[in-house]
């Protein structure tokens, strides 16, 4: 492993945790010329999953495209990036634990908004009008009043039970 500082090969570990859930090390080195300290990760590799596009192309699942497409949805709000890998950590598995190896886009699409809608109305607005691709401002409206129609729904029901 080269340090990303000086770029020398020789690093060192100091510490190496395994995450709560077992699929992946976390590992601190230290670089044995510039003493530059740094985090690694490791993740098994998976067999290999692929995703079928809309317009039918298929392409290697990128779990770094992924990620990039959820940090845009948060992007300024109060969504923490343990959040974001726990969130692509999730959607990975999902698909990891399917018989399929070749999954479409849309499901990628829809197991990341369930969790944004839950996790963060706004960023899930954000996500859903790209994944869905709004062109007017009508369908913005329609996604936001099903948003608020719920929420009006959940403080209800909360009332309703006290």
């Amino acid at each position: 492993m080269n340090c990303p500082d000086c770029g020398n090969e020789r690093t060192r570990v100091i510490d190496t945790e395994t995450s709560a859930d077992g699929t992946s090390v976390r590992r601190r080195r230290e670089c044995q010329r510039c003493s530059f300290r740094f985090t690694t990760y490791e993740r098994p590799e998976w067999e290999s999953l692929q995703v079928k596009k809309r317009d039918g192309t298929i392409e290697s699942f990128d779990r770094q495209k992924l990620r990039a497409g959820i940090e845009r949805a948060v992007e300024k709000r109060d969504v923490t990036e343990t959040t974001v890998t726990a969130l692509v950590d999730d959607v990975e598995s999902e698909l990891q634990g399917r018989e399929a190896r070749i999954v479409s886009s849309s499901l990628i699409g829809e197991l990341v908004s369930e969790s944004l809608r839950t996790l963060d109305k706004v960023a899930y607005i954000r996500f859903v009008s790209v994944y869905k691709a709004f062109s007017e401002p009508q369908e913005f409206l329609r996604e936001l009043d099903a948003v608020l129609d719920a929420e009006l729904d959940d403080f209800e029901a909360s009332n309703s039970s006290q």
